[in-house]
């Protein structure tokens, strides 16, 4: 507990050490090892490079333990960690943007997020093209890997004690430096040159859970300023509740500072839920500053508000009123999603939430660059109304280091399904209520949220004690669903939170559905 509090105390001490001047940093070396083709996309092919980024940090710049890691010849303090590259093929075939994934606990995430199809949903790890969505919009996508023991090689020292500790907070350093090298440097220290010089003139990074609780805490320390530069110009953080990520500490491995998180069996955890719940605060101390904030996108499930505590992203630790969102700022909660789709759980009581909020994530990031590129604005905040969560789910509590705070849970209708929020088709014209809370409240359970069908028929309801009305009580035929489906993906795609494509795939999905059973046979011609 004694570490874990310590680390607190460097996180928030270096939110006010940071604003002193620019980082001396650099980017000395890009190792690239491995060059293969990716695929062949609206905007041309595409290349796959991976290998590892080298760079120094001045052991001045206020890191936890970084003035105690060992100074090479210059003087400063060496890193490297693994890097992937996906990319055109040649200069000028982008779109222009650089598309930064954080990595979660080692595993890339931007395909899951962006490219995976509906039916077969990806988990995070793969490098698979999936619908190819990123590409055939022309983005350049970098993964760069910050976390101790997966994938970056972080400073280290030796304490009084004789442990080896782990510079954790260089993680942080990594990230900025490398993609502050990605958009904007012509070649490495080396003289070896940018593979992205002539594609990119603008950076939106993305993460999601951990790794979206990673860029707030960045964004809260000064981080994203390098060389008197902003790193990256737009920021899409998925399901991070009001949370941070306590890596500004020395940590003796093997496991990561940034995997724990509160939970039922440990509500007290802490590092996760501090003094900066809402990013309203977080804009507010980058601003103090004088830094000119990211344009940011922020989007929130339903299991987030039962099992992560987002309702204190939107008031913080004490009341139920959402703080005023800064100008840079959009918040979207999916009504009906859960924080992950998985295929299966089958630890849990209830089948998973099968909601695909992908094409959101999807239509989010283009009006998040266009915003960036040309300032756009996208679509006004969407949100979930909420109300103090009672026993029926359960919700996690607050922690007692926070007296003020009260949790809240968003609204639901008669039939389970929550109210307000971005409202996909799927979840519009239900066939079942989505997103509700799954069992046992483990930490595999808590995060897949749950569907639960409708009846076919009200016999059938009835006979199983269903009061929700039942498929046939609600659509006349399945030409009765299909046209609901697509008046609400029209309506969706006028507000700017659906792509055409996307609306085509949902139309088909529900064409096809079989809570109708099989499409009806032509009559016999006479």
């Amino acid at each position: 507990m004694q570490n874990r509090l310590s680390g607190i105390a460097a996180m928030f001490l270096l939110s006010v050490l940071v604003c002193f001047g620019p980082a001396n940093a650099e980017v000395i070396r890009l190792e690239i090892t491995s060059k293969q083709p990716y695929g062949s996309f609206r905007t041309g092919d595409y290349v796959i490079w991976q290998g590892k980024v080298h760079g120094e940090l001045s052991p001045q710049e206020p890191i936890p333990g970084l003035d105690k890691a060992p100074h090479n010849a210059r003087g400063r303090v060496e890193y490297a960690a693994r890097i992937v590259l996906i990319m055109p093929g040649g200069t000028g075939r982008g779109n222009g943007t650089l598309l930064v994934d954080v990595p979660n606990r080692g595993k890339a995430y931007a395909q899951a997020l962006y490219n995976s199809p509906r039916d077969e949903p990806f988990q995070s790890g793969t490098f698979e093209q999936g619908i190819g969505f990123l590409e055939d919009y022309g983005y350049s996508i970098a993964e760069v890997y910050w976390e101790l023991g997966q994938g970056a090689d972080l400073p280290s020292f030796v304490d009084a004690e004789g442990k080896k500790r782990y510079v954790e907070g260089a993680g942080f350093a990594i990230m900025r430096d490398t993609a502050d090298f990605l958009a904007h440097a012509p070649a490495d220290t080396a003289g070896t040159p940018n593979p992205l010089k002539g594609n990119v003139n603008r950076a939106i990074a993305s993460g999601k859970s951990q790794t979206g609780r990673f860029l707030k805490t960045f964004l809260l320390n000064g981080f994203n300023m390098a060389g008197g530069r902003r790193v990256f110009d737009g920021m899409h953080v998925f399901v991070s509740a009001a949370g941070l990520l306590p890596i500004l500490q020395t940590g003796t491995g093997p496991e990561s500072s940034a995997n724990g998180i509160p939970t039922f069996a440990d509500p007290e955890f802490r590092g996760v839920n501090e003094d900066s719940l809402t990013i309203s605060e977080i804009i507010a101390r980058v601003e103090a500053r004088g830094e000119v904030p990211p344009k940011m996108i922020l989007m929130s499930s339903v299991s987030d508000y039962y099992s992560i505590r987002a309702s204190l992203g939107r008031t913080g630790a004490s009341g139920t009123t959402d703080r005023p969102l800064p100008a840079n700022v959009r918040m979207y909660d999916v009504a009906g999603a859960s924080h992950v789709i998985v295929p299966k759980a089958p630890s849990c009581t209830l089948p998973p939430g099968r909601l695909d909020w992908t094409p959101v994530s999807r239509a989010a990031l283009v009006r998040l660059d266009a915003w960036v590129a040309v300032n756009a604005e996208p679509p006004v905040s969407q949100l979930m109304p909420l109300e103090p969560a009672g026993n029926e789910p359960p919700a996690l509590r607050a922690p007692a280091h926070l007296p003020g705070a009260v949790i809240q849970v968003p609204k639901h209708d008669a039939d389970g399904n929550a109210v307000g929020g971005v409202r996909l088709p799927d979840l519009a014209v239900p066939l079942g209520t989505h997103g509700g809370q799954n069992r046992p409240q483990t930490r595999n359970c808590i995060l897949v949220g749950s569907y639960t069908a409708f009846a076919p028929t009200k016999a059938q309801r009835e006979a199983a004690g269903d009061t929700r009305p039942s498929i046939a009580e609600r659509y006349r035929n399945r030409d009765d669903y299909v046209n609901r489906i697509r008046i609400a993906a029209l309506e969706l795609i006028e507000a700017g939170f659906l792509l055409a494509e996307d609306a085509a795939v949902i139309i088909q999905a529900a064409a096809a559905n079989s809570a109708f059973g099989p499409p009806a046979a032509n009559p016999a011609p006479r």
